[in-house]
């Protein structure tokens, strides 16, 4: 039997993420089980309404996951429920962060009952296998070995390599995938618009973190080629032949995103699963957001209104909370009695955020450089004292009737990032008709959800439906470009020239559009196999 795949989510779409990665032996690997949101599906059955497990688990013999974002995990409720018991490989920062993920995917679809929430858990614990950054793990299951790669996404996220002892690569065999023959930088086929876009249990508080090395890529000069229970054999290239390798990209990253390293530089692949979401667009230039943002902020300060923010708990949420601080903190080293920032409270309302942020601080080894620069000089960049959490329940009603009625200028940050649950529908019921709230769009909004209605209806005056009533939208909506946690076309571009060798490029995780114009673009420029499923 050949090596084939098939995408049970993310085909369509952006998100549900779930490829399965059938071996030689008959065997598979089942990599990411996505939460399903919008209005998109499996093409098999399942969709936002109807997230049950509708393909056969009879292959499966482990699940590997790159991230712990609810679209690229949330299912996995689900995947034990039809009897999944098989192991879970995922860096260690992951494997600290999934519980909380799982506790909430529970919530939304499942379950609010705390025995039946621990007990899912308790299985979570007894799968997970935790793996370091940049180490070959042996997957006895299958007989493969997989490696977790930086993809500067959010913490614990990763690319993952699975090298297939047996098969030969075809770098070895003379192919050429990846030789560019032109600037790649050229026909791009952009679109004209640019988006910006519990711990709970004692094995993983234990878990020592500060082992997960980050960046860094191996020298070129040995790969290793036989393992045992995860101990590397290695040999030189010149010598050893190079083992058949698939690369799933999960969510790429961006350079120079706060707090993580930038993504490591693949190395080759024989076939390359990547995701597409902007796949048709750069962002805007990155190194210039923060003042873009600290513009748009001080603009809504002048409406005397409140700056809604939709935000992922994971990731979008902490560099928000970043960029904000190093904001108020240059005010304040300013001496400009007059800063607009001098008084403007930053308001985060989202339990789990508010975990997640507690846990990032935690793992602040997994930091990049600068944020690290930043704790030495006392800082404190996702604790500074103008932030303020929202715990409990009726707290956070009481704060969206205060700003409902007094509309005082503060920044809330709340999920979900594409507004189909949690705290922020309650603002923007509250909020969306008042003239003086300013609504900020930071990252992508899929098809079918709310944040998309709102982003591409509310400029107009349209509405947006929120828990069945119709909303009329008079506050001003606003998307922010370079906050993307997701690579653009030109860094999937050099994510696949880094390579020595691409033999194919299977794209995924994007929306048509996106997918299409970026297999013509890697088309022109690589001698790879592009492949749109």
């Amino acid at each position: 039997m050949d090596i084939h795949f098939i995408h049970h989510g993310a085909r369509e779409g952006v998100t549900g993420s779930c490829h399965e990665l059938f071996l030689p032996n008959g065997k598979s690997l089942l990599v990411d089980i996505g939460l399903f949101q919008g209005a998109e599906t499996s093409g098999e059955g399942a969709d936002s309404n109807h997230q049950e497990i509708e393909f056969s688990l009879n292959a499966v013999q482990a699940l590997i996951l790159t991230h712990c974002h609810i679209d690229h995990v949330g299912r996995l409720p689900w995947l034990l429920i039809a009897g999944f018991r098989k192991p879970i490989y995922c860096t260690r920062a992951t494997a600290h962060l999934l519980p909380m993920v799982i506790e909430d995917a529970l919530k939304i679809g499942l379950t609010r009952n705390p025995q039946l929430i621990n007990s899912v858990l308790r299985i979570v614990a007894e799968l997970l296998v935790p793996v370091d950054y940049d180490t070959w793990q042996h997957l006895p299951e299958v007989g493969a070995n997989i490696r977790f790669r930086q993809a500067g996404h959010i913490l614990g996220s990763s690319f993952v390599e699975v090298d297939i002892p047996g098969l030969e690569s075809g770098f070895d065999l003379g192919g050429s995938g990846n030789a560019a023959h032109s600037d790649p930088a050229a026909d791009s086929g952009l679109d004209d618009a640019t988006v910006g876009d519990r711990p709970g249990n004692a094995a993983l508080a234990d878990a020592d973190l500060d082992d997960a090395a980050v960046g860094g890529r191996p020298g070129n000069a040995a790969l290793s080629t036989g393992l045992d229970a995860g101990m590397a054999v290695t040999a030189d290239l010149t010598t050893a032949p190079r083992p058949y390798r698939v690369v799933f990209s999960g969510d790429l990253g961006c350079k120079n995103t706060p707090l993580l390293p930038d993504p490591a530089a693949l190395e080759y692949a024989d076939v390359l699963i990547l995701e597409s979401t902007y796949g048709n667009r750069n962002h805007e230039n990155r190194s210039e957001r923060q003042q873009r943002l600290k513009t748009v902020v001080e603009h809504c300060i002048r409406d005397r209104g409140a700056v809604l923010i939709p935000a992922f708990s994971i990731g979008r949420t902490q560099e928000l909370l970043y960029e904000l601080e190093d904001i108020i903190y240059q005010c304040q080293q300013s001496g400009i009695p007059d800063c607009e920032w001098q008084d403007m409270v930053v308001i985060l309302d989202s339990p789990m955020a508010a975990q997640f942020t507690k846990q990032y601080r935690r793992m602040r080894d997994l930091w990049d450089a600068e944020a690290k620069d930043k704790l030495a000089d006392q800082r404190h960049p996702l604790n500074f004292e103008r932030m303020h959490i929202v715990d409990s329940h009726s707290q956070h009603e009481s704060l969206v009737e205060y700003l409902h009625s007094s509309a005082d200028p503060c920044i809330v940050i709340a999920a979900s990032g594409m507004c189909t649950g949690g705290r922020m529908v309650n603002y923007l019921k509250a909020l969306l008709p008042d003239p003086r709230t300013d609504v900020l769009f930071v990252g992508y909004q899929a098809q079918g959800t709310p944040g998309r209605d709102i982003q591409q209806y509310g400029p107009r005056g349209g509405y947006v439906d929120l828990d069945r009533e119709r909303i009329y939208i008079k506050a001003k909506v606003h998307t922010l470009g370079g906050y993307s946690a997701h690579a653009d076309q030109q860094e999937l571009t050099d994510f696949v020239g880094s390579a020595q060798y691409v033999g194919e490029i299977r794209l995924v995780h994007g929306d048509p559009p996106a997918k299409s114009t970026l297999a013509h673009h890697l088309r022109q420029h690589f001698n790879s196999e592009v492949v749109i499923p």
